[in-house]
């Protein structure tokens, strides 16, 4: 993969760097390592620093002084993981902090808006997270939901400016749980809009 912050050869591991940092690693350590892309956890930085701060001191890799690649998830597993904390609709999730009980609501826009300030090169669209195991209309409700917000990302990313990250790309995410023939259906239904890439959800 060709990104503004360098090529990623895959298959690739990627560190996870939740708050901005990967965890007992220096970036240099990294470097030495042969990483060359970082993921970022959109739900904690949201909340803390908050994207706002990161946007305005330049976007995520000055402030992780990091030069290589860099992916944020929208934050939707973290959301889903905290089932008493968070309510789902069409609208997005309406979820509490889990540091001090504030409430928000993350949208597909919202998701968008904040990845585009942390300047990420790699944008994930906001998925539904099924539980496992769930019941096949559970699963297809929640892939039917995904698919509606992936509409709504991509729609919402093309009309933002990039201004800290001109070379950011969307990637969709394949719902589906473990079912074959719905995740077939929405590969294809997804691939119509036209990604840069694809991921492969709703296995958790």
């Amino acid at each position: 993969m060709q990104t503004r912050h360098g090529p990623v050869d895959t298959p690739a591991f990627m560190p996870v760097g939740t708050a901005g940092s990967v965890k007992g690693m220096t970036q240099q350590m990294l470097k030495e390592l042969g990483a060359q892309i970082i993921l970022a956890n959109t739900y904690h930085l949201y909340l803390r620093p908050g994207h706002e701060l990161i946007g305005e001191l330049g976007g995520l890799h000055r402030f992780m002084s990091w030069q290589g690649a860099i992916l944020t998830d929208s934050g939707g597993y973290q959301i889903f993981s905290q089932h008493e904390l968070r309510k789902v609709s069409v609208e997005g999730v309406q979820f509490r902090s889990h540091l001090d009980g504030s409430p928000h609501l993350l949208t597909p826009e919202k998701a968008m808006e904040i990845q585009v300030r942390l300047g990420s090169d790699i944008v994930m669209a906001l998925d539904e997270v099924p539980s496992y195991p769930s019941s096949p209309e559970e699963t297809r409700a929640s892939t039917e939901l995904t698919l509606c917000w992936a509409k709504r990302c991509w729609r919402r990313f093309l009309e933002l400016e990039h201004p800290i990250n001109p070379g950011q790309v969307l990637f969709g995410i394949v719902p589906g749980g473990v079912s074959r023939e719905l995740s077939k259906r929405c590969a294809e239904a997804l691939a119509i809009l036209g990604f840069a890439g694809y991921a492969v959800g709703g296995l958790s």
